[in-house]
């Protein structure tokens, strides 16, 4: 006995919210490159680099808001990964406390915090540019 099963409802995939995502963790992570070359500039030099570096640095925190407010939308709109909300809030702490420990001149903790900056942005960048970020997280 051949029986029709309903059609499947269809999967909604992260378009927008997921391309407001990429968009916003890419200019977050040009940002955070910037920052080691403009204190490179700095250390050789051009004294003008490091207002830009503080400059560049104070605005990756309005930024990282603008990635939880990405990652929020592609976790409740289009039930994208949950993890990606609380890693984009731990940026968004380390980058502010970063700005913190930079003009309080801490650079036992500035450097080595901004090289693990560079590097979670860097993975979190490339995770959202995977086809496994597309998929939306499965039915409970």
């Amino acid at each position: 006995m051949d029986t029709l099963a309903p059609p499947a409802a269809p999967v909604r995939r992260p378009r927008i919210t997921l391309w407001t995502l990429r968009l916003m963790l890419s200019v977050h992570l040009l940002a955070v490159l910037a920052q080691p070359v403009l204190a490179g500039r700095y250390l050789i030099g051009d004294v003008d680099a490091m207002a830009a570096h503080g400059l560049v640095g104070s605005l990756l925190a309005l930024v990282a808001m603008f990635v939880i407010a990405a990652a929020l939308a592609y976790v409740l709109v289009v039930r994208g990964r949950v993890w990606i909300l609380p890693v984009t809030v731990l940026l968004f702490l380390a980058d502010g406390f970063q700005i913190g420990v930079g003009y309080s001149r801490e650079l036992n903790l500035h450097v080595p915090l901004g090289v693990g900056i560079v590097v979670g942005a860097v993975l979190l960048t490339t995770w959202a540019w995977m086809p496994v970020a597309a998929r939306p997280r499965g039915r409970r």
